[in-house]
Formats: structure tokens, sequence, C-alpha cells
């Protein structure tokens, strides 16, 4: 099953794709215009999941399949009646750059699934929430879930849960579907960069320069699983439409479907991919000295179709102050703080290590640092070529980095928006400065060997010389560190009691059949995200959940066996809510009054079964 979750990840998303093209003309590099539809699909996939939750449709996976399918036979039949050839095998020409590219996405790929796996449980806090909506969609097929459901959906912006949900609804493993995919998803980010910086800056060997920083800064993702790690590709493929719109101003329709799922994936970077878009329409004004109209119908219909797919309803129901208060809490709007803000200092820039967080990893690398120093002031230098009508890529980036460096370093100032997560956007700007770096320097080397030596094999020779000592720098002061982090062991949250009880937990997730019912009195996060089942949104629950603790054990034996539990787990957190002596005293009771049995006790925990 979870091979068939993985096709269809595929068939969804290229088949969306695939029929983005029935509204403009797609790129004619066939990996381009591949590769690409994965992106722009999934956002498509994801917007077109959010009409259908608007108006009631179910969101079950054999939906998206049919509706792929669909969009593929029309616009495959569209294309036999214009008698165009469908697929011409002599057509095909394949860049080295783009197969470079998948070589980082596979290395990428590797090192993030390997450390997902690297451990037996979620990590931290926010893949627990995760891992309840996941659970909640992949049942209820809808995205709508009303007040009282504490994870992260209704009002949250949904994409990331509804995503992951619909994939889980053909394997039997949260656990699983939250960790692979995750992990694929930010992999995908990679690719879909290189294509917006092909298309950005005009050069396939910018963009391989600039994705190949992307890949080794320990700033740019890790494989923590909260809903940015969906916003991030969105976010490229968000803009590698409006770049080509430049080709066929169709692309408008195109870039706005996208923008709409892009601006309905995280509170925080949604609200950042909108400043940044902003800022990209006025830098590119000013170096084109004309306002972009398609570009701007672009940014604006997808914000259009962002509040009437999911923002409107979400006021509607919760209230404009409600649904704002459910992500700020008391902060002011402008003033808006994270869990890891704090003031940094040049050696967290330039220097990476080995020890990081988790959620966000600070530090870009002194290679990178130098490189993109070495860019900004290449670009203020030429200050005249930036504001050149196709060179419009060079004001945009030095704008993007004054944004993004400001963001980080925000915690000293009224003005915020959560700046540790801003590292994960500076280092946009810092992959595109170091790819125009490195190119300015390949193309030094160039000139000066071709002075001394004229053979062609001596200037290329040069050139991959050049190239590969900057690579190895790269590696050995940014990847090798950012490899170390995600690939290490991590913390499992900090809401646990003991080792005890997460031992339990272990034993719960390894010896007891997925999907099968456990109660408990405490934690439902840890159920579902171990691949048991609780109906953590069922009101009955959550009701016996408040009350039950307190009734006799006959009762909570009638209660369960009325409910179809037939596991009850009993740890350190019920402790907590409860009371260590009286928790003991309910074991006690549970254990002498007959109706139930031990499964497996480690003394922070303890499994009963009802007999």
């Amino acid at each position: 099953m979870s091979a068939l979750s993985i096709i269809l990840f595929f068939l969804y998303s290229w088949g969306f794709g695939f029929g983005l093209g029935l509204i403009a003309r797609e790129s004619e590099d066939f990996l381009e215009r591949n590769l690409m539809r994965i992106g722009t699909g999934l956002g498509a996939m994801l917007a077109f999941g959010l009409l259908l939750n608007l108006i009631r449709i179910p969101l079950d996976w054999r939906v998206f399949l049919s509706i792929s399918i669909l969009l593929v036979l029309t616009k495959t039949y569209r294309d036999f009646k214009k008698e165009r050839i469908i697929f011409d095998v002599k057509k095909i020409s394949i860049s080295i750059f783009p197969l470079l590219v998948l070589a980082l996405f596979s290395i990428s790929f590797y090192m993030y699934e390997k450390g997902a796996f690297a451990y037996p449980y979620l990590e931290d806090d926010d893949s627990w929430s995760h891992a309840m909506g996941v659970k909640y969609v992949s049942i209820e097929k809808t995205v709508f879930a009303g007040a009282g459901n504490s994870f992260y959906m209704d009002p949250y912006p949904p994409n990331y849960d509804m995503l992951m949900g619909i994939l889980h609804q053909t394997n039997n493993s949260v656990y699983w579907t939250l960790k692979f995919f995750n992990a694929l998803i930010v992999s995908l980010s990679i690719v879909f960069f290189y294509f917006f910086a092909k298309t950005f800056t005009n050069s396939s060997k910018k963009a391989l320069f600039a994705t190949f920083a992307l890949f080794a800064v320990p700033a740019y993702l890790s494989h923590f699983i909260w809903a940015i790690a969906l916003t991030m590709p969105l976010f490229f493929a968000s803009f590698y439409a409006v770049e080509k719109i430049k080709d066929d101003k169709r692309w408008f329709i195109a870039a706005a479907i996208v923008i709409a799922a892009t601006l309905t994936s995280s509170p925080t970077h949604s609200a950042y991919f909108g400043l940044f878009f902003l800022i990209y329409l006025i830098g590119r004004a000013l170096a084109q000295k004309k306002f972009l109209v398609y570009e701007f119908l672009a940014g604006f219909s997808g914000l259009l179709l962002s509040f009437l797919l999911w923002w409107l309803p979400m006021i509607l129901t919760h209230s404009l102050k409600g649904t704002i208060n459910s992500f700020l809490g008391a902060q002011s709007i402008v003033n808006i703080a994270g869990t890891g803000d704090r003031i940094y200092n040049l050696s967290d820039f330039i220097f990476a290590k080995k020890v990081n967080m988790i959620n966000n990893p600070i530090g870009i690398g002194i290679v990178l640092s130098i490189l993109t120093v070495i860019g900004l002031i290449f670009i203020i230098i030429k200050y005249k070529d930036m504001l050149r009508e196709d060179n419009y890529s060079k004001i945009i980036m030095m704008l993007w980095f004054i944004f993004a460096f400001y963001a980080v370093n925000a915690a000293r100032f009224p003005i915020k928006l959560s700046p540790f997560r801003a590292w994960i956007l500076l280092a946009i700007p810092v992959s595109l400065l170091s790819g125009e770096s490195i190119a300015l320097i390949d193309s030094f080397a160039k000139s000066a060997v071709s002075n001394i030596a004229k053979p062609k094999i001596a200037i290329k020779a040069a050139s991959l010389l050049v190239l590969g000592l900057i690579a190895y720098s790269i590696i050995m002061t940014s990847f090798v560190q950012k490899y170390t982090v995600n690939t290490a062991i991590w913390p499992p949250g900090g809401f646990w009691t003991s080792n005890e009880e997460i031992q339990g937990y272990m034993w719960l997730k390894d010896n007891i059949p997925s999907g099968t019912r456990v109660f408990t009195f405490s934690n439902n996060a840890l159920i579902l995200g171990l691949d048991k089942f609780i109906c953590h949104w069922c009101s009955n629950v959550r009701d016996y959940q408040r009350t039950g603790f307190n009734e006799s054990a006959g009762a909570i034996n009638s209660w369960m066996g009325g409910n179809g539990y037939n596991y009850l787990v009993v740890d350190g957190q019920t402790a907590r809510i409860h009371g260590s002596n009286e928790t003991n005293n309910k074991i006690s009771e549970l254990l002498n009054s007959g109706l139930f049995s031990p499964m497996h006790n480690t003394g922070g925990f303890i499994l009963l079964k009802t007999v």
C-alpha cells in the first residue's frame, strides 16, 4: 500500500499539472515540462481540494485520481484534435543541468528520508498534532473541523494536512505517510527552485549553481514535519508560473491557482510569500519601467481565490477576530514572535554548525557567505545593469536579500514575523546571489586561462577545477553540517514525562496492529501518531476523557466496549493530569476488578486490555 500512495502522489500532481496545459503553453524542454507539472500540479490539486471541501464533496483519493485522469485524457484529446504530436521521441532533448539537479534531489531525499526514519517516533510537538489532522482528513474527508479540535485545522491553513490525509487514505500508517512524504516534498522543492531560477535568471548555469547552494545551505529546510515544508515547494512553483507569463500571458491563470494554494498552506510563510511577491512586482516594475498587468493579476487573483476558498469561510465561521486570534493570540499583527527567536551575531551566519535547531536550522556557511557578499558587491558596482529590462532578476535578488536579512534579525525590532523561521527565506536570495558569484568566478577563470592557453580543453579543465574547488568548499563548510543535523536522532517532544513512558509507546507501536482502537485519558496524538486509533474529534470521546477517569472500573469497561475500544493506556501524562496517587489507585482498581488485564508495563506506561 505504501508503493500505491507514492504512485498516486505523482499521478495526482502530474495529472493536475498536465491539465494546466489546457490553459497555457508549457515549456518545450522535456524534463522541465514534466517535472514542473508535478510542482504546479501539486498547487492545482490543493486548490481543487479546497473547492471540493467548500461545496461539501468528500476529499476522497478516488475523486482526485479521477479528475487527474480526466484532465490528462482531455488535454490528450484536444492535442489529438489539433493534430499535435502528443509524444515525439525524436524531439526529446535532455540537458545535463536538470539531470544534475535530479542528482541533488536524490541526495537530498536520501538525507531527509534517512534522518526521518532514524528514530521510531514522530519528532518534537508539531508532528504529533499534524498526525491528528491527517487522520481526521483521511476518515472524515473534509478540512472543516469546527471549534474544539486541538490540531492544525480550521481556521489554520489546511493544505498540509489535506495533502497528507488524502495520501494516507491509501496506506495504513500516519507515521509513514508524514515521514516519507514530508521528506519527499521538501526534496522536490530543490527541483522546483532550479526551474524557477532558470526562468528568473535566464541562465541554466546560474540556476544550477544557485540550486547547489540551496541544496547545501543549512538554513534551508530540515525534514521537520510542519506546514512550511509544503509552503516552500509551492513558493517556487508559484514564482515559476509567474515567470512563465513572459512566454504566454495565459500563465497568469495557472499562476493564480498555484498562488491560491500557497496562500493557504501555512500562516507565517504564506504571509512571507505575499511579501516576497510584492517585492518581486516592485523590483521588476522598477527595472522594466512598466506596470506588470498579468503578473499583478496572477497575484491578485490568487489572493482572491484563497480568500473565497478558505479565508472567507473561516471568517464567517470563527469571525475575523477569532480567525486572527487563532494564529496570533495576544500578539500584534505586526509583532509576531516565534518560539525560537533570538538575536543573532555574525558567527551565526558564517559558521554552520553540526548541532542546530531541528525545526529551522540556522547558518549559511563561510564560503556561501563570502559568495553572497561577492554577489551583492557585483550587483551594486554594476547597478546600471540591474535596471535593464532584461536583467530585472538582480534588483529583485538584492531586495529579497535586504528584506530576508531584516526578517531574520527582527527579534530586536518592534515589527517582526517569527524571525527564526525567516532563515528558510534568507536561504533563497543567498542561493541566487551565490549562483551569480559562482558564474562570475567561473567566467573570470575561463577568461584568465584563455589569455594563457587557447585550446578549449584547457579552458574547460580550468572551469571544472574552479567549480570543483568551490563545490568542495561549500560541501565542507555547509552541507556536511546540514547532513549531520538532518541524519541525527531528534527528540520526540517536550510533553513526555519519562523515558519509560516513551518505551511503552514504542512497544505499543510495534506490537499492536495498525488501526487498533486504543483509549487514553491523556494524549490522543500519541495514539494516532503511532498508527492506532482514537476518535479525537468525536464529542463523546472528548467528553468521556474529561469525566471517565473518576468512574468505576465497570463503567469504564462498559463505555469502552460500547464504543469499540479494547485497549486502555494509562501513562505519565495521565498522572500529570490527575495526580500520581490517584492514577496509581486507578490502575490498581482496574486490575483488581478483573475487567482489565495488563498487556505491557514500563513503569511510566501501562497498556490494559478489556476482558
